[in-house]
């Protein structure tokens, strides 16, 4: 089933959001009322992995092997879902099968996809290294989702590591962490962010200059 069509937000606003490190988003979601916006245990499958965009949600279920067919393995409706730029957000329910692996990761680089997040399993690490993919998941397995999993939902809400994820909003992610901007306030939680690292910055040069930590910490209140 696939939900209604994306509205995504201005590719210039998702370049700012893009441009903020996932802390200093997260500083803003305090501010904002937005603590649980935050993913706490999926994290990315290799170093240096990054990316932002709106979401593509995806929502599957899952079951012992056999218990679907491989047409449910819809892998391929996931990536014709999502336009250049997007991010894939996957709803397994943590189930330790992979949704995802490492020919896929190239059928969505050459689309121009941002990035994948999965609350659920992956394979073929290497591959996604090679073809410079980045991809965030729960698990790293090499036990296939075929006739384990169910693509159910496409473009409707989703949870992933608890976080309510709708089409459309922002997820950020780097090597600290993932954020959900919800989009009806990405660009008020942008504009924090960005007040923020400009303090960071003008923190760093005071330092530079033999400010101590402490005194930065109490002249500049996000660092």
């Amino acid at each position: 089933m696939t939900g209604n069509a994306i509205e995504r937000l201005p590719g210039e606003l998702v370049a700012r959001a893009a441009r903020l490190a996932t802390s200093t988003l997260a500083n803003a979601l305090d501010d904002a009322g937005l603590h649980h916006n935050v993913m706490a245990t999926i994290k990315a499958v290799a170093p240096g992995m990054r990316f932002a965009g709106p979401a593509v949600t995806v929502r599957e279920v899952t079951g012992d092997y056999g218990s679907f067919t491989s047409a449910d393995f819809r892998v391929g409706a996931m990536i014709d879902a999502a336009a250049p730029g997007d991010v894939i957000v996957v709803d397994m329910g943590g189930a330790a099968c992979s949704t995802w692996g490492g020919m896929a990761s190239l059928a969505a680089k050459v689309k121009g996809v941002a990035g994948l997040l999965v609350d659920g399993g992956v394979r073929d690490l290497e591959e996604m290294i090679a073809f410079e993919f980045p991809v965030f998941a729960r698990h790293l397995v090499p036990t296939t989702g075929r006739t384990r999993l169910k693509v159910a939902a496409i473009d409707e809400p989703v949870t992933v590591d608890g976080v309510a994820v709708a089409p459309g909003d922002i997820v950020a992610a780097d090597g600290t962490g993932i954020v959900v901007l919800p989009a009806a306030r990405a660009e008020e939680i942008t504009t924090l962010a960005e007040a923020f690292a400009r303090d960071d910055a003008a923190a760093i040069a005071e330092m530079d200059k033999g400010l101590s930590f402490s005194d930065a910490m109490a002249m500049f209140k996000k660092i």
